[in-house]
Parts: C-alpha cells; sequence; structure tokens
C-alpha cells in the first residue's frame, strides 16, 4: 500500500492542477445539486420491530383519515389571577383563537377547549389541540406564524397564553461557537506548523471535503428522507477528522523535507507513510459509523452511513489535494523545526540548535522508566470519571427538557399543573379485535383492566372505526412521561394484554410518544452489545493487519473501552446530575438521549483508532528498523506526540463548537465527543499506552507466524520505500547509538 500511495503522492504533487480542478469541480456539482435540489419532506421516524411502532402502522391503516403522523399543536391558555377561564370575556377570547386556528389551509382539525372538557378542575388552564395534515418538518412557515399569531392575540386580550407540541418544531441553530471551534483550530494548527500557509491547508481541505459532503447530504435529504440532525453531524466529524488527516500528511511532509529530500520526494513519502495510516484509520471510523446500521432504526443508519461518506471523502482530499497544494505552496511551506519569516524569521527553533529533546520524548522516557504508576493512575482516573455511568437514565428529549425560556416547556409546565404530570405524556392503547368474536365487548374489557391498574389518572372510552374492528383508548398516567412509574405502567398494561388475547382474541398494542420513547431505549440497550461484537471485532482484525501484533489491537479495544466509560461517566455528571450545567448551557436536566451510548461507541472507537494508528504506527516503524521496543516507543512519541497533541486539540474545538446548539441533542452529543476524545487522547493513548508497552516489550509486537504468513502486507511503515542509503544511514544510527 505504501508504494501505492506514494506514487498517487507524487502525481498529485506533478499534476497539481489537474487534482485541484477535479476537487473544485466536485465541489461545484455538489453545490448546484443542493441548490436545485426540492425542499426536504417529513423525516420520518420509525423504529421497525417495536410494538409501538406496530400500533402506529396498524393507526395508519384502519384510520385513514386520522393523520396519525401529522404535527400537533396544543395552545394552553391560563387566566388572569382571581379570575377562571369559563368567564365569558376568557371564553369569548378562546373561542376567537380556535375559529381563527381552523382557517388554516394545512389544520385537519381544532378541539374546542369547552367542548372537549379541556378545562382543568380548579378553572385557571384550558387548552386547545390543533392538529395538522403534514408533519412537523413539512409544516409551513406560514402555519407556524399563524399558530403564533393566533397566540399573541389572545396574549393581547389579557391571557397567558404558550404553544407546545412539534408544530413548532425547526432546524436547531448551532450558534457562534461553531466558528470558534474552527478559530482555534487554526490557532493550534499555526503554533504546530509555525507557518500560516502550512496551518491554512489542513482547514481548506477540510472545509472543501465538508462542504462536498453536506452538499451531497442537502442534495439528496428529499430523495432520501435525512433529516437536520444528519448533515449537522456530517459537519462535526468531517472537519474533527480533515483537519487531523491533512495534519498528519503535511506534518511528515516536513519531517521529509527536514531530512534533505526534495519536495515531490518528500511528498510521495509523506503520503505512502502517514497516507497509510490515514487510509486505516479512516476505515476504522467508516466501520463504526457504518456498524449503526445494527441498530436497525433508520433514522440513526442514515446518520452513520451519511458521516461515514463525509470520512471517506476527507481521506481522499487528504492523499490528493494537500499534495497537490503543497506543490503550489513550494518553499513557503518549511521543514519542520523551521517558522515563516512572519513567525520567527525561517530559522531553526533554539530546541533543535541545541539538540534538546522535544516535550514528547521527554514525556516518554518518563513514562517508559515508570510505566507501572503511570498505567495505574490513568486506570484509577477513568475509573473515578465512570463512576457517573453507573447511574445512567436513557430517554428521549420532549418538551419537558426544553429550556425554560422557551414558550414549549412553560405550556408544558402549565399543562402538568392544571392537568397534572402525566398529561404530558399520554399512552395510546390500540385495541385491534379484527379476529375477536365481540369486538365491542373486548373494547370494554380492555378499559376495565387498564383502569384497575395502578399509576392511572384517566381512561378515555374506547372510540372504534368505521369498520368496528378497532379502537383506541387514551390513558393519562399519574406520573411524568420519562419516569420509570410510567415505563412500569407500559409493561403493566402490555402484560394484560396477554392474558386479555387469551381470553377475547383481541390484541392489545401501547403507543404514543412515551410508548416509543421506551421501545427506542430498549432496542438500543438490545442492540449495544452485537454492535460492539461486531465493530470492536472488524477493527481489530484490520489493527492485526496494520501493526501485525495481537497484544497492541487488543490494548488498543481495552483502552477505548475505558475512555468511552469515562466519557458516559461526564455526560450523566452534566446533563442527567447537573454538574456545571450553567457552564455547559444546559437550561434542564433530565435523562441521557437513549441514542447517546451507541453512537458515542461508534464515533468515539472510530476516533479512538485514529490516535492509536498514528501514534503506534511510527513506533511500530521505528521498531521494524531495528530499535529496542522501550526505544522506539520514545521514537514514537518524539515524532508523533506534538502532531497527536495538536489533533486532539483541533478536534475538541471542533466538537466542543457544537455546545451551543439550541438542539440538546447535538449539544450533548458536541460534550461528550469532545470529552471522550481529552480521555483517549491525553489519558489513554499519551499514557497508557505508552506504559503498556514498556512493560510488555518485544513480547507487544508477537505475531504467531502462521498468522504472520497468512495476513496480507499492507506495508504501513513504508518499508518498501527505503533507499539502500537509507538503510545505510540507519545502520550507522544505530552503530553509533
Amino acid at each position: 500500500m505504501a508504494t501505492f500511495l506514494y506514487k498517487l503522492g507524487r502525481l498529485a504533487f506533478r499534476r497539481r492542477h489537474f487534482v485541484a480542478l477535479i476537487w473544485v469541480a466536485l465541489l461545484t456539482l455538489a453545490g448546484v445539486g443542493a441548490a436545485s435540489a426540492p425542499t426536504a419532506g417529513t423525516t420520518s421516524f420509525s423504529i421497525p420491530g417495536t410494538e409501538a411502532q406496530k400500533a402506529f402502522d396498524l393507526l395508519e391503516e384502519r384510520f385513514p383519515g386520522m393523520s396519525a403522523d401529522g404535527a400537533t399543536a396544543r395552545v394552553v391558555f391560563k387566566a388572569p389571577a382571581g379570575e377562571k377561564m369559563t368567564d365569558a370575556g376568557n371564553k369569548a377570547t378562546v373561542e376567537e383563537t380556535v375559529r381563527e386556528l381552523s382557517d388554516g389551509s394545512e389544520v385537519a382539525a381544532v378541539a374546542d377547549p369547552y367542548a372537549a372538557k379541556a378545562v382543568s378542575k380548579d378553572g385557571a388552564i384550558a387548552y386547545a389541540q390543533v392538529t395538522y395534515k403534514v408533519s412537523g418538518m413539512e409544516l409551513a412557515d406560514s402555519s407556524r406564524e399563524a399558530l403564533e399569531e393566533a397566540a399573541q392575540e389572545a396574549r393581547e386580550a389579557g391571557l397567558t397564553v404558550e404553544v407546545g407540541g412539534d408544530a413548532l418544531q425547526t432546524t436547531p441553530e448551532t450558534g457562534s461557537t461553531e466558528i470558534i471551534g474552527i478559530a482555534i483550530a487554526a490557532v493550534v494548527l499555526v503554533i504546530t506548523f509555525g507557518s500560516l500557509l502550512a496551518a491554512g491547508l489542513p482547514l481548506l481541505t477540510a472545509i472543501i471535503g465538508v462542504g462536498i459532503g453536506v452538499a451531497t447530504i442537502t442534495a439528496l435529504a428529499s430523495t432520501l428522507d435525512l433529516g437536520s440532525t444528519t448533515s449537522t453531524l456530517a459537519t462535526m466529524i468531517g472537519l474533527a477528522v480533515g483537519i487531523d488527516y491533512a495534519l498528519f500528511i503535511v506534518s511528515r511532509y516536513r519531517a521529509e523535507l527536514a531530512e534533505g529530500r526534495e519536495r515531490e520526494e518528500a511528498a510521495g513519502r509523506a503520503v505512502g507513510t502517514a497516507g497509510s495510516a490515514v487510509v486505516f484509520a479512516g476505515l476504522t471510523v467508516v466501520i463504526a459509523l457504518v456498524g449503526l446500521a445494527v441498530v436497525n432504526i433508520p433514522m440513526l443508519t442514515k446518520m452513520g452511513v451519511a458521516a461515514a461518506g463525509t470520512v471517506g471523502i476527507a481521506v481522499l482530499i487528504a492523499l490528493t489535494m494537500i499534495p497537490a497544494l503543497l506543490g503550489y505552496a513550494g518553499r513557503k511551506v518549511r521543514p519542520a523545526g523551521e517558522k515563516s519569516k512572519l513567525l520567527g524569521g525561517g530559522r531553526a527553533s533554539a530546541a533543535r540548535k541545541q539538540g534538546r529533546p522535544n516535550m514528547g520524548t521527554r514525556w516518554a522516557s518518563f513514562v517508559v522508566r515508570r510505566p507501572v504508576a503511570v498505567l495505574l493512575l490513568g486506570v484509577l482516573g477513568l475509573g473515578a470519571a465512570a463512576v457517573p455511568a453507573t447511574s445512567l437514565e436513557l430517554g428521549l428529549p420532549d418538551d419537558g427538557s426544553q429550556p425554560t425560556s422557551t414558550t414549549q416547556r412553560r405550556a408544558y409546565d402549565l399543562l402538568s399543573d392544571g392537568f397534572g404530570p402525566g398529561f404530558n405524556g399520554p399512552l395510546m392503547i390500540v385495541v385491534d379485535a379484527k379476529s375477536s368474536d365481540d369486538a365491542e365487548g373486548a373494547f370494554g374489557e380492555v378499559a376495565d383492566e387498564i383502569k384497575g391498574l395502578e399509576n392511572v389518572v384517566t381512561v378515555t372510552p374506547p372510540a372504534p372505526n368505521k369498520a368496528g374492528d378497532t379502537a383506541t383508548i387514551t390513558v393519562i398516567p399519574d406520573s411524568k412521561p420519562s419516569s420509570v412509574t410510567t415505563e412500569e405502567l407500559v409493561h403493566s398494561i402490555r402484560d394484560a394484554g396477554t392474558g386479555i388475547k387469551a381470553d377475547t382474541n383481541a390484541e392489545v398494542l401501547v403507543t404514543g410518544a412515551t410508548a416509543m420513547n421506551i421501545d427506542v431505549s430498549q432496542k438500543l440497550n438490545d442492540a449495544l452489545v452485537p454492535y460492539l461484537i461486531l465493530v470492536v471485532g472488524l477493527a481489530f482484525l484490520l489493527l492485526i493487519v496494520v501493526f501485525r501484533s495481537i497484544l497492541v489491537p487488543l490494548k488498543a479495544a481495552l483502552g477505548f473501552l475505558l475512555s468511552v466509560m469515562a466519557a458516559l461517566g461526564a455526560v450523566v455528571a452534566v446533563f442527567q446530575w447537573g454538574w456545571f450545567a450553567g457552564l455547559m448551557g444546559v437550561e434542564e436536566t433530565g435523562p441521557v438521549m437513549s441514542m447517546m451510548p451507541i453512537f458515542m461507541v461508534g464515533v468515539v472507537f472510530g476516533l479512538a483508532m485514529d490516535y492509536e494508528v498514528f501514534l503506534v504506527t511510527r513506533m511500530r516503524e521505528a521498531y521494524v528498523h531495528g530499535e529496542k521496543p522501550s526505544q522506539a516507543v520514545v521514537t514514537g512519541f518524539r515524532h508523533g506526540a506534538r502532531v497527536v497533541t495538536a489533533a486532539a486539540v483541533i478536534m475538541m474545538a471542533v466538537f466542543a463548537g457544537f455546545i451551543g446548539s439550541s438542539e440538546a441533542m447535538v449539544k450533548m452529543i458536541g460534550f461528550g465527543l469532545a470529552i471522550a476524545v481529552f480521555f483517549d487522547a491525553f489519558v489513554v493513548r499519551m499514557a497508557i499506552v505508552p506504559a503498556v508497552l514498556a512493560l510488555l516489550g518485544k513480547k507487544a509486537w508477537w505475531l504467531p507466524k502462521w498468522l504472520d504468513r497468512a495476513l496480507p502486507d499492507v506495508d504501513v511503515e513504508g518499508e518498501g520505500l527505503r533507499t539502500k542509503t537509507d538503510r545505510d544511514d540507519e545502520d550507522r544510527e544505530l552503530v553509533h547509538a
């Protein structure tokens, strides 16, 4: 592989005009496609194989005019102090608001609070339920504006009015912190390279790669039913890996220049060696992201595949466009250890002049001398950070998790005050009596059975369809939607349904947003172990090929588990317990998003293997070229620690930039990935990895002879690129050493 990539790097350097033209053309093509593509419509959220989804599908079949997937809004009214919603003036205001809302072209129905008995017992609060013909993502801006205007007019009449439901669903904003993240990345690159031009190359190529990826996602959003979170995730991961991959190749190019090689030769060798590591690092990220399909949640699968595509583009750009741009830059990109005139005058650094070892060398030497102490400190530290993960509670965000400044959250709180905490999470019971001899009797038996269960406040009478073979029953729990008590009630209803089916042959299904959240959490929990086995197993095999070792990939996988558990602990501490919540902009604590554990496992594993490949490949290269195991560890750090540190800081800055998002899911993902990169890069890869390798010695690179013969030789170390002169130079260095 190294030889092929070496030739590719030299070709891109020589034919730089052609390479640059291809990438500009692809960016233009993707941009035109995105601009001319139809606006993305509904983003369906289906969970195949769950009872809640089965009930939802049955509703669409048996109640065709019900708009089961249509957007809903609850316009909540509160009377002024000392008044009631049943007073004549207040009642007239509400009825006028209902009339205005009914005029909308996308409105399917508006329930009058007085006709629907949607007034609290004390008369202080009432609500009007608005049902739309289309989903929240499809809803036109004019319909949202009409909803907000009607609420504002009622406010002007003296009532407190808030609006909840998914009708106000909008595309999340990432805020200015995303730009700050990129700015921090730029500063780190300038410090690392000592050159504005060299620092600009990784940023430029990463932005082009993300531009192509996101524009392609936008162009295909309508056709493939891709949501806004898909492009946000692709941007987040694409920027991080795009900058990192380009950083490693530019850094190796400067190191090759420092050894006296011509620029075209240096570009070829940089792509042949660092580029090999980029290919395998990219493959591990792609495996982890595409592997999310195992969960069988279409939305998660699409997010993973789209992000994996962006990572693939980042790899291709790093291998081709970086050497092309290095050709354009010429002598403006200086050898390692030299700064540009603007930043220091084009002279070698003082440390290099004096021959003083760099920070990476000094740190690695320290770890090699005290491996047991460093290993214990690292493992115990990560173990302590992981402790909060034992209290992990999972759920999906609803209006109750919105900031208190939003009208959705205020509507949620008003409904809880007026009608009880369970009112915001009603359960919909679907009774399929098509195979029953007495459908009406089955409907009544289900309602009576549910009334006898604990934690039930209200059970509405069965509402059958026109055919009379299916009915819906609404159940209001006595507890809030995200509580364990509500989850137990769902399981109790399902258990009771088993007995009812045996008696009446009618099937009882529980659905609604609350039941769907419970089913999603269970499905994700069930999929976590198979996903881990698949992703870690495939990456383990890949790393055996890269490192030609059994223990090094095993150590990499165990280190990853430590970092991901510590990161989950940090997420629980901030988003569930509320530690540093104000600093992170978390206005409301609650259960951790159901997708977070499996998502973090996938993405963090891929990114963790990035640092493992980049750092340990250089150690492997030194060991293969004749150095002792402990010296190879120090050599790997001498050449790689500075760059890996810069890459980690950049990735943390990019991910942390998304903490400013207005969407709770994006905020949580950004924080989780940023803290996971910190733990993995600075604790696992920079401390635990060298400590373990120092303790293992030559055993770290052990591989059974039969397996060594069976494995393909991918030559990540660039052994095939070494000339006789290189070998003679290395022999002399070893003799002097």
